[in-house]
């Protein structure tokens, strides 16, 4: 826990130096300064997945709402933006495979007394605002950074409500969630070392 939180004020310090550089006409929308906003946001993110999320059925639903919901967006933006075949492909399958996780959970959210957000929060918006920014191989490169920092999140999630959840229907479907998550992470870092990406 100690370490998330040094990463957070680690991260929050880059975004604080890179604003500081960024230009006044094209405020939040430089390289730099995206970067370090999809650095806070993965920090944040993984904090919330492990603390609140792993715990709360409602922060839960909550979360792996918006997680599929990002994931299907960021998907149809890289099977338009993306410039190798792997990232087109890779959106392709986020798509199919975070619908049909999104439409399994539904259900059982409100089996549960719980109504999925219908929107992201502000911390994802930002994520898709960041990937639409950017262009070109700038796109693969964001795009694979922000899928790994997303799929880390959703994996801890998905195991730790597994772990610690208290219904017994979403347990389940969290538990059945996770390898096909952690797949989806092992193709990321797959795509990334093609490309020559850390």
């Amino acid at each position: 826990m100690t370490r998330a939180i040094f990463v957070c004020a680690a991260a929050a310090s880059a975004l604080a130096l890179a604003a500081c550089g960024q230009q006044a006409e094209s405020p939040g929308q430089t390289e730099p300064v995206n970067a370090a906003q999809d650095a806070v946001g993965a920090a944040v993110g993984q904090v919330s997945a492990s603390t609140m999320g792993a715990n709360s059925t409602e922060a839960f639903v909550a979360n792996a709402a918006m997680s599929d919901m990002y994931e299907i967006q960021a998907g149809e933006m890289a099977q338009q933006k993306g410039q190798s075949a792997d990232v087109k492909a890779f959106g392709k399958m986020m798509v199919a495979d975070h619908t049909a996780m999104s439409n399994e959970m539904k259900p059982a959210a409100q089996a549960a007394g719980q109504t999925p957000p219908a929107d992201l929060d502000e911390r994802r918006k930002g994520m898709l605002d960041n990937l639409r920014a950017a262009n070109g191989a700038d796109f693969d490169r964001v795009y694979l950074e922000q899928q790994e920092a997303a799929h880390q999140e959703a994996l801890t999630l998905m195991r730790g409500y597994a772990d610690n959840g208290d219904n017994a229907q979403l347990k389940a479907l969290a538990q059945k969630a996770a390898p096909k998550i952690q797949a989806h992470l092992d193709r990321v870092r797959q795509i990334q070392q093609g490309a020559g990406a850390n």
